[in-house]
């Protein structure tokens, strides 16, 4: 056991110390879609575990741990796979921060059911890698089957990309006053296309949609809130329209751009995030 906490604590001390600290809170509590897309949606594993063996991994080891939080070396017993390709171990280890509980004690964590988003270490089956220091989270119905649904959208053949920032933005002013239209277009990891367009009309509320295409058609809508482009949409686009966005607009132009863009972020409202500063899945964050 020694042995083993010692090789981990190789493995993994210098990942750990590179993460922030105010990312280490606790995940064991109510998480929101977002904490769970964040978790899920681009990690190459999720795993159904049970807790089997624990080491708490002394002080001098456990580089960048934050305050408050003790950090664990710990041996699991693989129940289902929920996402990833066979070849780890029935028997897993891996290292988590987890925060002290309400007396200032160390958390039980042995026999403890949960579910767990990794990578996998090279060459070493038996060891996983968590993607975030809190990315083992108490298992619940509600949460495998939240997490399902993300995995589903996340590996569809038309799922949204990730949005990395945003493009250009243009806008048309209409024939008669009161009417115009702006589009606004997004960068993506995969290099995919994504707009915005919001529509105004005499004596109507600004309609707005998002297209994943080059062309904009009647298909465009509204994404469901809690869906994987929603969550896409409202936990990496920034508050404002920036300032690079509107350069080659004239000064009106580019104010009603930004008021447009103001109601595709309205309408969004707010990501949700509960968990801290680091979102391993989501690219640029926005709470």
């Amino acid at each position: 056991m020694i042995q083993k906490l010692l090789t981990a604590c190789s493995i993994f001390g210098l990942i750990f110390a590179a993460i922030p600290g105010n990312a280490q809170v606790s995940a064991a509590g109510g998480l929101s879609y977002a904490d769970l897309a964040d978790l899920a949606a681009d990690t190459p594993l999720v795993i159904e575990a049970e807790v089997r063996k624990v080491a708490r991994v002394k002080a001098e080891r456990a580089a960048g741990l934050a305050q408050g939080h003790l950090r664990f070396y710990v041996e699991a017993r693989v129940q289902k796979l929920v996402r990833g390709r066979n070849g780890i171990g029935r028997d897993i280890s891996y290292i988590v921060d987890l925060p002290l509980d309400s007396r200032g004690k160390a958390p039980k964590l042995k026999k403890r059911h949960v579910l767990l988003f990794a990578r996998p270490v090279s060459g070493r089956p038996s060891f996983v890698q968590l993607v975030a220091p809190d990315a083992q989270i108490d298992w619940s119905p509600q949460k495998e089957a939240m997490v399902k649904a993300i995995l589903v959208q996340a590996v569809a053949p038309d799922a949204p990309p990730r949005i990395t920032g945003v493009g250009g933005a243009f806008y048309s002013a209409g024939s008669i006053p009161g009417e115009g239209e702006t589009q606004i277009f997004l960068k993506t990891a995969t290099g995919d296309p994504v707009s915005l367009s919001i529509l105004r009309r005499p004596g109507q509320d600004p309609r707005w949609a998002v297209a994943l295409g080059e062309i904009v058609d009647e298909s465009a809508s509204i994404p469901a809130p809690g869906s994987l482009l929603w969550y896409r949409l409202a936990c990496s686009l920034p508050r404002q329209l920036p300032e690079q966005s509107l350069a080659n607009l004239p000064p009106d132009d580019a104010q009603m751009a930004r008021a447009d863009y103001g109601v595709v972020i309205s309408g969004l409202g707010p990501c949700g995030r509960t968990r801290g500063a680091t979102q391993p899945s989501s690219g640029a964050s926005q709470s």
